[in-house]
């Protein structure tokens, strides 16, 4: 495989032919998550509350069968077979450094990342490794493995410091490797939220803190330099990679920079073409989306502006619909998705698609409802929906407990009296912190009590649930996906 490299604005190959990236991201294999993989709460905290029930050996052998049926051959050959050239793999730092013995570095993790390297490069699949939940949080949110609602990272050196001696040993390990398309420095950073992400402080109010993020991304990517001078490196956006104006402009010659596009017309619900009601506070709702929308939320975006400013790549990273919802409302999901990709083809946008493999959300690949695994934890499934539990789980039959935490977010303003207050977002950010986090950590020893009575035999066998050849295709969407990569 060529080495891949920014030429003129360009993602090239050594030759200086173009290169479109396009592909999918592995959300949920080497950093879990609650929504992708079928349990409440952190990673972190579900294998805690596994050990104490299971004892550390059988919680261990439960999730690395998980990993190990999650992605593999099957996966990548697939993923080639419709036309990708890309992924993008999201890694939680904790596979690779214990928080008590930091700068020592995990060789079980590594093999389990190089085995899959490895068989990319024999398909022809170029891989980007993204440092999805780092050390300290580089957010408040449950996908970077935060059970804290607080984000450490931006104010402690001892987790800068480990940050980026940790891309130091990534860049030692794959400096020569072409399979690696590039360094995703850090999933969706949040400069200025240390506390929490409260209505004071996010959506309009919102101030990042250029000095810091920029501070560690120069000083991160001279790091990786003085190792590895081949490599592309991705850099994001603040605000979970929306806002770009304050970024330094491109101090090396190899940088792409990424922007993550999801929209009220991918998440509903409500038809498409037309009205959407959406219901994460995170995407507008009330507004009017067609593919001429779809153009103008992408043009404006400030990623699609910093790009073109400075002649650079732009990366969409991540974006998605949800295909949970009734049938017609999977359709309308899925033509928004057309449209979206359709837009990013014309702009020359390169893209990865969120994600590829879940319990029946926004995946490519689904997990069947019959499945051992999702008949097993049907009782977990139910409990999710009627807590409301996974922000990110749009269509949910129950909302009692939403609208127990409307009420005393409601209670809340009444009392304070403020009227700056977002209520949406005062809501959302309640619910994260209440059913997200608190609910979601009671439920966990519930999850590893299902697994209790099972012999490893047993739990190798319902952990085969997530094996691509037992696992159905959202046909929709792959349908949608040939379209621009065969």
């Amino acid at each position: 495989m060529d080495m891949l490299k920014v030429i003129n604005g360009k993602i090239s190959d050594s030759a200086g032919n173009r290169i479109q990236l396009r592909g999918t991201c592995i959300g949920g294999w080497m950093n879990m998550e609650d929504f992708i993989n079928g349990y409440t709460g952190s990673e972190h905290g579900l294998r805690h509350a596994s050990i104490e029930i299971l004892g550390k050996a059988k919680a261990e052998f439960l999730f690395e069968r998980m990993q190990h049926y999650f992605f593999g051959e099957d996966d990548i050959r697939f993923i080639k077979s419709w036309g990708a050239n890309t992924i993008r793999i999201p890694l939680n730092y904790r596979h690779f450094e214990d928080d008590e013995a930091p700068f020592v570095y995990k060789e079980s993790g590594f093999e389990k990342l190089n085995s899959v390297i490895d068989l990319c490069e024999k398909y022809g699949l170029y891989v980007i490794l993204d440092l999805h939940s780092v050390q300290g949080y580089q957010n408040t949110h449950w996908h970077s493995d935060n059970d804290v609602r607080h984000s450490f990272f931006w104010h402690d050196k001892t987790y800068q410091d480990r940050f980026i001696a940790l891309w130091e040993e990534f860049a030692r390990r794959y400096c020569d490797k072409a399979v690696i398309a590039g360094y995703n420095l850090m999933n969706e950073p949040c400069t200025n939220t240390p506390h929490g992400d409260y209505p004071f402080n996010f959506y309009e109010n919102y101030q990042p803190d250029w000095k810091r993020i920029n501070h560690i991304y120069q000083k991160t990517v001279q790091a990786i330099r003085k190792i590895d001078s081949n490599h592309i490196i991705f850099l994001e956006g603040d605000n979970y990679s929306k806002l770009f104006q304050g970024l330094t402009e491109p101090f090396d010659d190899n940088l792409v920079y990424s922007s993550h596009n999801y929209t009220a017309a991918g998440f509903g619900p409500g038809v498409y073409p037309g009205v959407s009601d959406a219901k994460n506070a995170r995407i507008e709702s009330g507004v009017y989306w067609d593919k001429q929308k779809q153009i103008d939320v992408f043009t404006e975006h400030e990623g699609f502006k910093f790009t073109q400013k400075h002649n650079v790549p732009l990366w969409v990273g991540e974006f998605g619909s949800v295909y949970n919802g009734p049938p017609e409302e999977v359709e309308y999901r899925l033509a928004a998705m057309n449209d979206q990709l359709a837009i990013f083809e014309d702009f020359e946008a390169h893209w990865t698609t969120w994600t590829y493999k879940d319990v029946g959300v926004m995946g490519l690949t689904m997990l069947e409802p019959e499945s051992d695994y999702m008949e097993r934890i049907q009782s977990i499934i139910s409990m999710k929906h009627r807590l409301n539990t996974d922000d990110w789980m749009i269509w949910l039959p129950g909302h009692e407990a939403r609208s127990h935490i409307e009420s005393l977010a409601t209670h809340f303003e009444e009392v304070i009296g403020d009227t700056s207050i977002d209520h949406r977002f005062n809501v959302s950010a309640l619910s994260q912190a209440v059913l997200t986090v608190y609910a979601g950590a009671l439920i966990q020893p519930t999850y590893a009590k299902l697994f209790k009575d099972l012999s490893e035999y047993e739990i190798d066998n319902v952990m085969q649930s997530f094996a691509f050849q037992n696992c159905k295709v959202n046909e929709g969407l792959l349908r949608i996906l040939q379209q621009y990569t065969k």
